[in-house]
């Protein structure tokens, strides 16, 4: 966006680093990285650079779904992202840790209700420099008072064994911003030589490679991918770790930070839900370069000793080398409820803030809060107003409404069933979304743009070219007809479904003409079966002819979540000041008015949405905007 930028790191090694799962994307997870290329983001282009198996989850359900995830090589990742860091116009990368703020308090409380301790001016670092700037963005991850556990071992450390930053949590206390403790972990890394593949079940990768870049769907993907490998804990592996239960550093004490309860370790998988016999678990290769294998779903903060009993019980990993023990990390993380929408916090005005810093899991999440904090920093700072997508408008917008409208007690991981418009936030279609505002926000090029606007042409044209053309009667019935047959093709069926087959070639034998779109919304049709009797149909790409099938197939489904959208975007539309006196309105409950006026919403679709706010609060708010409009 043209602006001067210094990005600071306590270790060059840990740009772009994967200091858990080497992989990015997976449910949910992967319309965020769609998201974030969508908004010319770079972490969908470096995967696609980078990946060693690639998968698309949950095929067998809706496309709301459908999501993206690819295996990466950790190493090139961090290389290929470090090397776009260092091309980067106008992007310093400094090898320093921040260890304070420079905020200007003459004005501190004056003028914005959130402006409470100052305004940023600067940053100084360990080597006693200062750094002079309009704005700064914290995203810190799980190197900010870092301290990792394996058992009763407490390391002053961040990810990996890297240098942590240990002054500066200290500072932002002081300054007013409410910090707190969470814990993640992650699990043993193994010798990939010491493993019994035989023993476990490969998972290979799909055939046909989806990139995750718009920029990357007309490339063909030829690489032999490497396999995943899947196992099982067996009752041995859970006698073992709950008899050394109070030994982990979670059950004896030593971490007070809450964990994710969506990615639990394995202590507290074996401890909570004890009915079971068995937890799977995947082995995963960091590389093509290295012998390290990751075991998914086995983080832990147990003794190193009791790690290789139990990881000894496994399938496949009774004779295992383990590299590197598991262990937990615990790190200072801000409370959400003290950012604005806009990633601003309410303490220190021109801070951002973003990532795992804002309460959140994950490399998706980190990104998607980073590339929106740094784009409403340059947007404060030229005084225009910032970017705040809506929840039916993104995955990204979920994420941060959550986070700063809810709050969280926990690490946030975003998932599909959080967002209640998921059909319109699906991965096809985060260009369509997305790539406009990126372009009018300054961060999707010109390049881009014009690719997209090609496809969104190219789409829109053979939509409207299937709802328009129709086909004739005996070419329709005949295609129809064997398409029913050879779905039921060397398949038994029942004396019922036999009698419900004959129907259905009844039903189509009396059909009249359909145009191709409506021939399309039966179940068992697919965009690429109307290819036997259409003649017409221009090249599409696979992310083109996927985009044209499910605005077809679900076109009922889809104008019904936009007319629920409709009847509710009038609540976001009613703006709410910043300095309202929420203890000033009548009718507000005790609670209402204390969640209204610790967490500030900017529009009362915002405030609808906050706990403890009732249906009737927002009737309140409703009428007292109404009679301030009238008397003005």
């Amino acid at each position: 966006m043209g602006m001067k930028t210094a990005m600071f790191c306590t270790d060059i090694a840990s740009v772009a680093m994967m200091p858990c799962n080497p992989s990015i994307g997976g449910t949910g997870k992967g319309h965020l990285v769609r998201e974030v290329d969508a908004l010319g983001g770079e972490m969908g282009l470096n995967i696609d650079k980078t990946f060693i198996q690639s998968k698309m989850l949950n095929t067998s359900k809706g496309p709301a779904v459908h999501s993206l995830r690819a295996q990466a090589d950790k190493e090139k990742y961090h290389q290929e992202m470090l090397r776009t860091i260092r091309g980067q116009e106008n992007l310093d990368l400094i090898e320093d840790e921040v260890t304070e703020l420079i905020v200007d308090n003459s004005e501190a409380g004056e003028g914005d209700a959130y402006a409470k301790a100052g305004k940023i001016k600067g940053v100084r670092t360990s080597e006693d420099v200062e750094y002079f700037c309009d704005a700064v963005v914290i995203c810190t991850g799980t190197f900010l008072g870092g301290k990792i556990f394996i058992g009763d071992d407490v390391t002053v450390s961040g990810p990996a064994g890297l240098r942590p930053a240990t002054k500066l949590g200290e500072n932002l206390k002081e300054l007013g911003i409410p910090i707190r403790r969470f814990k993640t972990g992650t699990p043993a890394r193994m010798h990939k030589d010491t493993l019994d593949y035989d023993a476990m079940t490969e998972q290979k990768g799909d055939a046909k490679i989806v990139p995750f870049s718009f920029m990357n769907e007309d490339k063909d993907y030829d690489i032999d991918q490497i396999s995943c490998w899947l196992s099982y804990t067996n009752e041995t592996t859970h006698k073992i770790i709950l008899d050394n239960i109070e030994r982990s550093a979670m059950y004896s004490g030593n971490i007070v930070g809450v964990g994710p309860r969506y990615c639990p370790s394995i202590e507290d998988k074996v401890s909570r839900f004890r009915d079971r016999k068995r937890h799977q678990l995947f082995v995963e290769p960091e590389g093509l370069d290295t012998d390290l294998m990751y075991i998914q779903g086995m983080s832990s903060s147990l003794p190193e000793d009791v790690q290789h009993a139990f990881y000894a019980t496994i399938p496949g990993l009774e004779h295992a080398e383990i590299l590197s023990p598991a262990y937990a990390i615990e790190y200072d993380c801000a409370d959400p409820l003290s950012l604005k929408p806009s990633l601003e916090s309410k303490v220190v005005e021109n801070l951002f803030c973003a990532g795992q810093f804002n309460g959140s899991s994950g490399y998706e999440e980190a990104a998607s809060q980073g590339l929106i904090a740094g784009i409403n920093a340059v947007c404060k700072l030229r005084a225009h107003e910032p970017l705040v997508l809506r929840r039916d408008q993104a995955y990204i917008g979920v994420l941060i409404d959550d986070l700063v409208t809810k709050g969280t007690n926990e690490p946030y991981r975003i998932m599909t069933s959080r967002a209640e418009y998921r059909l319109l936030l699906r991965q096809d279609n985060a260009d369509r979304r997305l790539t406009e505002t990126g372009y009018e926000f300054g961060t999707v090029s010109e390049e881009r743009y014009r690719r997209y606007l090609e496809k969104k042409e190219r789409v829109d044209s053979e939509i409207a070219r299937l709802r328009t053309k129709k086909v004739d009667i005996d070419t329709f019935r005949n295609f129809l007809l064997r398409h029913e047959a050879s779905a039921a093709d060397g398949v038994e069926l029942s004396d019922e479904e036999k009698a419900l087959l004959e129907r259905k070639k009844k039903d189509i034998a009396e059909t009249p003409n359909q145009t191709f779109a409506e021939i399309l919304k039966r179940p068992a049709i697919s965009y690429v079966d109307l290819a036997e009797i259409d003649e017409d149909r221009p090249e599409l790409n696979e992310n083109e002819k996927t985009e044209v099938e499910v605005i077809l197939k679900y076109d009922g489904y889809i104008r019904k979540q936009i007319n629920e959208v409709e009847k509710l975007r009038s609540l976001e539309d009613k703006k709410l000041s910043e300095n309202l006196d929420y203890n000033s309105i009548g009718g507000l409950r005790l609670e209402a008015r204390q969640k209204l006026t610790a967490i500030r919403p900017l529009t009362v679709g915002q405030a609808s949405r906050i706990s403890g706010v009732s249906p009737a609060d927002i009737n309140v708010l409703l009428v007292y905007l109404e009679k301030e409009m009238r008397s003005r």
